[in-house]
């Protein structure tokens, strides 16, 4: 083709372009620059696939076979975005439970290092318990330090490090804050202890975890109740167990904890392995009619050594069960962030 007839071709087309533009309707909104996104123009390949014989496939082919994701990995993925989801300010979830021995503590951990693990801020969970809690024996131990010496030294903090050295950090990036070792004093950790110390970490933590006691009525637990967004009650699969947790939630109801009440998601915990003869269907069904959401942790022998917990050393269903109670708390998220911008506003 010679440089006239290229051209006069190219003229052509200009011409036509701008005769369709000419045609177009006046109050139709005029491209931007907001229409030129990645999603719109780039052709994106399948994503490659982790597990299964799709992942086998794509590395025996060197990636020119990509069957791309199955539907469970598609499943994880949309729990891990809702996960991810963004937090406007800080989020404090109590966990609770008035029967010892279910889990609670350990329910605390496996929830707090999914968050501290997929989220790129800061989580924290705070050891509530007015007795000896166990909370720091679940996590490495780097530091001596309680709550009673984070609020001795609260007339120095002025930055995330001052914290930092009060807490231990697990491998998930998940941090915790223990309680007094003392039991001769750990008494005295009061309400207002409890919230001078959610308005340090408020500060530097976008989700604040709080191991409560199995008691409701100590001091501390009226201000664990009235600072918490949002409730998980952990609960045996057992008769007294489910009981135990329904009581909970009556007194909650009476006490004018309805809204929380609404808003609490409710585990079931295995501390045994094997099945029984309780039907999870009705105890689950109970529980769905007067909360947000119910979620089942089977029995992990990891969980039970009552050890420091690792998440790559649980079993991929206890995982997956702590990542689907993680998104059922996360997915309140926009809840509380719109009120916070609701009351910025007024």
């Amino acid at each position: 083709m010679s440089e006239d007839d290229a051209g006069q071709r190219w003229s052509t087309i200009s011409a036509s372009s701008r005769g369709v533009s000419s045609e177009l309707d006046a109050s139709e909104p005029r491209p931007s620059n907001l229409d030129l996104t990645s999603g719109a123009l780039v052709r994106r390949s399948r994503r490659t696939p982790v597990t299964g014989w799709r992942r086998g496939v794509h590395r025996l082919t060197g990636g020119i076979l990509a069957p791309g994701e199955s539907a469970d990995e598609a499943h994880r993925r949309e729990l891990v975005d809702r996960v991810r989801q963004p937090i406007s300010g800080d989020y404090r979830i109590a966990v609770l439970s008035l029967k010892g021995g279910v889990g609670k503590t350990t329910t605390t951990v496996g929830l707090g290092a999914t968050f501290a693990s997929l989220r790129g801020d800061c989580v924290i969970a705070v050891d509530a318990n007015p007795d000896f809690g166990t909370l720091a024996q679940r996590v490495p131990q780097q530091t001596e330090s309680t709550v009673r010496d984070l609020l001795a030294a609260a007339p120095r903090i002025s930055r995330y490090s001052d914290v930092r050295a009060h807490t231990s950090q697990a491998p998930s990036r998940l941090e915790v804050l223990a309680s007094e070792r003392d039991p001769a004093v750990s008494e005295a950790f009061s309400e207002d202890d409890y919230r001078r110390v959610v308005d340090i970490l408020r500060v530097y933590y976008n989700v604040v975890l709080t191991d409560c006691g199995t008691g409701i009525m100590h001091s501390a637990m009226r201000g664990v109740l009235a600072l918490a967004h949002a409730l998980v009650l952990v609960a045996s699969p057992a008769i007294d167990g489910a009981r135990s947790a329904a009581a909970t939630l009556d007194w909650l109801q009476h006490h004018g904890f309805g809204a929380l009440v609404e808003r609490t998601v409710v585990v079931i915990s295995a501390a045994r392995p094997g099945a029984t003869n309780i039907d999870m269907e009705a105890v689950t069904g109970h529980f769905l009619a007067r909360c947000r959401a119910v979620q089942v942790v089977p029995f992990d022998e990891h969980l039970a050594e009552g050890a420091e917990i690792d998440l790559g050393l649980l079993r991929p269903a206890t995982r997956r069960a702590f990542l689907e109670l993680a998104a059922m708390v996360a997915d309140d998220f926009a809840t509380v962030s719109g009120r916070h911008a609701a009351g910025r506003r007024a």
